[in-house]
């Protein structure tokens, strides 16, 4: 494998930002210092006004394969991933078939370990009828992200809606639970009441966060949250929405000794209900975007160490469903390849330092998940890295997209910096708009 040394580059890492050279060698990073001097053959790249950060980690990603190949691959998303410069993702099982069982799981670590750039890890499903099955991943919890419980309305069977299949799995599992909490009883009367008064032929996305209020994301996140307080369970509750549920959630704890933990995605950060005019379907997801006043709490909650990761929940579906009429249209929006570039803008404008983004983007889900020597720029850790340009702007338009639908809801937008390199376990996987495709990424090994 090639070696590398970064010089005079900025790093951000662990709170703080020096200048430093970074020598990475046979894919890990051997020396962070000042001055770097090495023998032997390695390629030198000028850091000078760039800035290094650790890779970015997405714990909620839908890459749709196998079975959903028309919305998007492994192939692709990771690739589009990796040009944004998330180097690491874990992805969820409502594919087709959805992963509810060892040997379909197995299956789609078997198709990353062939096409994905990036470094990868997949949640074993959970249904009302595969708890046994579920359980049988305690055996390889250093080798799974985690399990994962739709406690509201999913692809195929994998609402979750039985307390008794809810017990079992709060009080058997070993690895982490992540959940997607919205109340289904509460969505669905919603949804009638809004087709009877509307008309379902007049409901349009502005209905959406009226729909799946916030009144169904809290009683779901209260009862996730009571059943792992009952067993003391490790829970980490994905893609927060509302100011309520920030209520549920602590700050009193450093994150490695939280048993409850939380998430919040970069739509909910920067798109609030007043956008719905101007996207439509395309900002169509489940849990809605909501009303202003909840993106302000979140912000709040993310700074105050409330909200514990920054993720994407990336969802890609082609440009032709989105723009079917809103009940038909699915929700889901691709964002894993801008979520980073997205973050920095907001530095630029004062919401967050750079090295709370690393924090949430990277330190938070190593931490989280206990996923092995990553998420930190470390002398003897994974050369997972990437190099930013604060100073160069980057368009997106269809040609720089790299998702399998072939478009974004930042389209035309310009972001005030640029990922000029990604290193994905010591292999530089991008550089500039170029793709080096010759290494895959590797499987997660988690400590617990």
């Amino acid at each position: 494998m090639q070696n590398y040394l970064i010089r005079n580059i900025s790093v951000v890492n662990e709170g703080t930002t020096t200048v430093q050279d970074v020598y990475i060698q046979d894919g890990r990073i051997a020396k962070i210092a000042p001055q770097i001097t090495v023998s032997g053959q390695y390629t030198e790249i000028n850091g000078e006004g760039k800035h290094l950060l650790p890779g970015v980690i997405d714990d909620q990603v839908h890459f749709r394969e196998p079975g959903l190949t028309h919305k998007a691959t492994i192939y692709t998303e990771a690739r589009a991933a990796v040009a944004g410069g998330t180097t690491t993702f874990m992805e969820m099982p409502n594919t087709n078939p959805a992963a509810l069982t060892q040997d379909l799981l197995e299956d789609k670590y078997k198709i990353a370990a062939q096409h994905s750039l990036a470094n990868y890890s997949f949640f074993m499903g959970v249904a009302n009828d595969n708890v046994d099955e579920v359980l049988r991943t305690n055996e390889r919890k250093n080798d799974i992200c985690g399990v994962k419980i739709f406690m509201g309305s999913s692809t195929g069977n994998m609402l979750v809606d039985n307390y008794i299949t809810l017990e079992r799995i709060f009080s058997g599992s070993e690895l982490l639970i992540a959940t997607h909490c919205e109340d289904e009883k509460i969505v669905k009367a919603n949804m009638e009441k809004y087709k009877q008064e509307i008309g379902a032929d007049n409901l349009t996305a502005a209905y959406h966060p009226i729909i799946r209020n916030e009144e169904a994301c809290f009683e779901s996140s209260l009862t996730a949250i009571q059943f792992a307080k009952k067993f003391n369970s490790r829970l980490h509750i994905l893609h927060i929405t509302t100011e309520r549920e920030l209520q549920l959630f602590s700050n009193m704890l450093p994150l490695a000794e939280k048993r409850i933990t939380s998430e919040v995605c970069v739509h909910h950060l920067h798109f609030s209900a007043d956008d719905y005019a101007k996207y439509g379907n395309l900002i169509k997801c489940n849990p809605a975007i909501k009303a202003v006043h909840n993106k302000q709490a979140l912000w709040k909650g993310l700074l105050d160490d409330r909200l514990d990761i920054i993720a994407t929940d990336h969802a890609p579906h082609t440009w032709e469903e989105k723009h079917q009429p809103y009940l038909q249209a699915p929700s889901g929006v691709p964002l894993v390849q801008h979520s980073l570039l997205l973050m920095l803008e907001h530095v630029s404008l004062g919401n967050i330092t750079l090295e709370k983004v690393v924090e949430k983007m990277c330190h938070a889900p190593a931490i989280c998940f206990q996923i092995k020597e990553r998420g930190y720029l470390r002398e003897g850790y994974h050369a997972d890295c990437v190099i930013v340009d604060l100073q160069q702007a980057t368009m997106v338009d269809k040609k720089n997209v790299y998702y399998k639908c072939g478009w974004s809801p930042f389209e035309e937008h310009t972001f005030p910096a640029a990922v000029t390199h990604t290193f994905v376990s010591g292999h530089l996987a991008y550089e500039n708009g170029q793709f080096n495709e010759s290494v895959t990424g590797q499987r997660l090994q988690f400590t617990r």
